[in-house]
């Protein structure tokens, strides 16, 4: 047996309606329905607090300092990250699983609570607050992820990743429609203590999956196992072997991980440095992407206003209208991949092809856009590469961690999931600003970039699909029946 080899042990029991129920999006077997449910419900209320709070970090920034300190504020959550980064791995260091996933839920809990004091005390809290949902949204996201990896193995992970980040999906029309409705009823302050509830109760999710989840593996034990067999058998151990050394340690996946710093786990493999260049490149190029789309959506507005073609909108409502019905096509769009085609794609196609349909499609979509840069194409390009991006690969890009360590799962993916994305952003702003300020680039010629970062894109899923493969043959899963 491998290194970190965990072999599942399941007893042979009949189906339940929830599994037979679900079933019909995923390959469900027998007692995974109800942890798929609760991990569902997990990241739903997760983002239900997080489009709570949205809305609200742009009233506060825009109206207390502008779109330019909106700006400024983005670069900010960078160098932010820079330092919390390393302060989580350190947290993960030292506290088991539940207590690492409940401490920085009740700190994210206790910011809102501190927010909604400053705002009730006329204290201008519109930077700070912008710096804050940047940082929370992207680390609570990559924490649930990195539990969901703990949880299921690569075998599970695989098959029902679909239907947890099914719950992601709703939570964000959800959370959005809820924020709409109530914030003229209750008022700003009040919807941070909202999003502050729905925090508290994924808290309490959480805490039932991971009781559930060792409730069962303990339930399912073998009584002819000897101790030594048990890690093997469970899944509830992880083995670390040290072949030269010939050293064995055994330890629980809720145990604290070990104390590598978080950033060095990435740099210092392959297969973590090749996905955190693809995390980086695929925000570089879907964030230039939304500057095309907004500057070609501006464009047609004031076009549109000038030659009395915009039905007695003014340019701001044409935006706005345009900005609505793009929004809920892609909510749409996404939520039937990830109910429908997200799971298929991963069982009949695998992970390999998976993480290279996002890439291909924007190679394809920036190729047009590249000639042919008009409102039509540019919708139809980034309603694509949207719901894409928040179905299929955001289920493949979690899928990822499933064959890698602790370690990698909680650190790695954390340092990864939130720099990095943010590093895209930053070089995307850049682009932006030598395109504008320096070189005058047309719609078009911000378009051909992409087209460029979309190739490398490619070589990178191409990369990562056979690190993946080779990385999956190292762990064995096993079922045992009795």
């Amino acid at each position: 047996m491998t290194a970190g080899t965990p072999l599942a042990v399941q007893r042979l029991e009949p189906a339940g309606p929830i599994d037979r129920a679900l079933r019909l999006f995923a390959d469900v077997r027998a007692g995974e329905g109800l942890t798929a449910v609760l991990l569902a419900s997990n990241v739903f209320l997760l983002f239900c607090s997080y489009y709570v709070i949205k809305p609200i970090r742009e009233a506060l920034i825009l109206s207390g300092g502008g779109a330019e300190v909106k700006s400024y504020a983005a670069a900010g959550q960078a160098l932010l990250l820079l330092v919390l980064v390393p302060a989580y791995g350190a947290l993960a260091d030292r506290l088991p699983r539940r207590a690492l996933l409940n401490a920085v839920t009740a700190f994210f809990v206790g910011c809102l609570v501190v927010f909604y004091a400053l705002t009730h005390a006329q204290v201008s809290i519109g930077v700070v607050f912008f710096l804050w949902v940047g940082v929370f949204y992207l680390m609570i996201v990559a924490q649930f992820w990195s539990f969901a990896n703990d949880v299921y193995t690569k075998d599970q992970g695989e098959r029902l990743f679909a239907i947890v980040a099914f719950g992601g999906s709703v939570g964000a029309v959800a959370g959005s429609a809820l924020a709409g409705r109530l914030i003229p009823v209750v008022g700003i302050p009040e919807m941070l203590l909202v999003a502050a509830g729905f925090l508290v109760t994924a808290a309490v999710v959480s805490t039932a999956i991971d009781a559930r989840e060792r409730h069962r593996h303990e339930r399912h034990l073998p009584p002819a196992l000897t101790t030594a067999e048990i890690p093997a058998a469970t899944g509830e151990y992880q083995i670390e072997m040290v072949e030269d050394a010939r050293k064995l340690t055994v330890s629980m996946p809720g145990t604290p991980t070990s104390r590598r710093g978080t950033f060095r786990l990435v740099f210092t493999d392959r297969y973590l440095l090749l996905i955190a260049m693809l995390m980086l490149v695929l925000n570089w190029v879907n964030t230039t992407g939304e500057y095309i789309l907004g500057r070609t959506v501006s464009a047609a507005a004031a076009s549109a206003v000038a030659s009395g073609q915009a039905n007695g909108l003014s340019v701001e409502e044409f935006i706005g209208s345009f900005y609505s019905n793009f929004l809920f096509v892609v909510s749409v769009a996404a939520m039937l991949l990830q109910l429908f085609v997200v799971s298929r794609v991963i069982k009949y196609l695998g992970v390999k092809v998976g993480i290279l349909v996002l890439p291909v499609l924007a190679l394809t979509g920036y190729a047009v856009l590249a000639f042919a840069p008009v409102l039509a194409w540019v919708r139809a390009v980034k309603i694509a590469e949207n719901a894409t991006d928040y179905s299929v690969n955001n289920t493949v890009r979690n899928v990822l961690f499933l064959p890698t360590s602790r370690d990698q799962k909680y650190k790695a993916k954390q340092a990864i999931d939130s720099f990095f994305v943010r590093a895209g952003d930053l070089l995307s702003a850049a682009l932006v600003y030598l395109g504008t300020a320096v070189l005058g680039f047309s719609t078009s010629g911000f378009a051909r970039v992409n087209l460029v970062l979309a190739g490398i894109w490619v070589v990178l899923a191409l990369a990562i699909g056979r690190a993946y493969q080779r990385k999956s043959r190292t762990v064995q899963t096993g079922q045992l029946a009795w």
